[in-house]
């Protein structure tokens, strides 16, 4: 080893989707298959861009004033980022800073790991059960933060209010994050506690329901004191992190609820029909309330499915790791992708059959 690499910070980072940059049916990234509100590409037709010339505002009002006005609450209970991951990462700077572990599940987001190795915080991973729910109760004892998505990832499973209100309850002492970039897919969100539990915040992203993961938009909701920090955080680290583009569609977009609503509805209806789907080829799956499925197959193995799809150029997400090595998660597309899915598995396990 040379003398310098001793001081180098080593990471583990996170491996994210395979990006296929040919034609393909991209099913591995929970991304929206359909456009942004038609607002956003006006935006983008329209806009001067001789503004590009000049540094955005960085207190990112026009998209902080949007979001305030949706969700009712005040701007500055508002925190924006460059995607959910950069807000997460704030937030892990900004609030786990005990000596104390902080809690997150076992089979959930692997960018949690990520972050806390990243920034040297301690931290347990709690186990979930047999059926892959979080057990509230190993939340109760000391810690140092807690953090876990709702509905999690890459199982899909939602919890309902009460359950994340019991967390809540019992972790008064420091600061609790619901990672909701699923939530709109699912049920109630965390929002309808921020006034009752000053300690929590609520991320969310427009990466999913509202179909812009390009323009890597995220948002933090909580009391202004923890805001402030945040923001005290942000200002410290880089001061102009959105940048005008995405701050003027992101805002376009949020003003749009009705296309948000209707594209929303069209995931879930898909979602459920590929339920039906996958069960009538006898796939078992968790009951996923996001814009994917997490699924097995009793008779076929997870890798050579993954593998036989990719070549197909069909891309589902397959971690291969541990308690999951046996599920494939895989995105909800429109219903012509999804048909498409089904097909090939139609065909590969009637191959199979023949070959046995």
């Amino acid at each position: 080893m040379k003398a310098f690499e001793k001081n180098i910070r080593k990471a583990e980072p996170y491996v994210p989707g395979e990006q296929p940059q040919e034609r393909a049916i991209k099913l591995n990234t929970n991304e929206n298959p359909y456009p942004p509100a038609p607002g956003v590409e006006r935006v983008l037709r329209e806009m001067d861009a001789g503004r590009l010339r000049l540094y955005p505002d960085p207190t990112a009002d026009v998209l902080v004033s949007a979001l305030a006005e949706f969700y009712g609450v005040g701007k500055d209970q508002i925190f924006v980022g460059v995607g959910s991951d950069d807000v997460l990462s704030m937030c892990f700077l900004t609030f786990f800073n005990s000596e104390k572990p902080i809690f997150f599940p076992d089979v959930t987001y692997s960018f949690y790991k990520v972050w806390a190795g990243l920034y040297r915080i301690p931290y347990v991973c709690r186990e979930v059960d047999e059926n892959f729910r979080i057990v509230k109760e190993d939340y109760y004892s000391e810690n140092g933060g807690v953090i876990f998505p709702n509905p999690n990832a890459p199982t899909g499973i939602y919890e309902e209010l009460d359950f994340v209100e019991d967390i809540l309850k019992h972790n008064q002492d420091v600061v609790v994050i619901v990672d909701e970039a699923y939530i709109d897919f699912a049920g109630r969100s965390a929002l309808e506690l921020i006034d009752r539990y000053e300690n929590l915040i609520v991320v969310q992203t427009f990466s999913k329901a509202r179909s812009m993961a390009g323009m890597r938009i995220g948002y933090a909701i909580g009391n202004p004191d923890l805001i402030r920090c945040l923001n005290d955080v942000k200002y410290s680290f880089n001061s102009y992190t959105m940048n005008l583009t995405s701050l003027l569609c992101g805002a376009e977009a949020v003003k749009d609820r009705d296309y948000f609503e209707k594209t929303v509805h069209k995931i879930i209806s898909t979602r459920e029909w590929a339920k039906e789907r996958l069960g009538d080829l006898g796939f078992q799956f968790l009951d996923s309330r996001a814009n994917f499925i997490f699924a097995t197959h009793p008779d076929h193995d997870a890798s050579q499915l993954f593998e036989a799809l990719r070549e197909q150029r069909i891309f589902v997400r397959f971690f291969g790791d541990g308690r999951i090595r046996r599920y494939l998660r895989i995105t909800v597309g429109t219903r012509e992708e999804m048909q498409a899915l089904f097909d090939f598995f139609e065909r590969y396990m009637r191959k199979q059959r023949r070959i046995l």
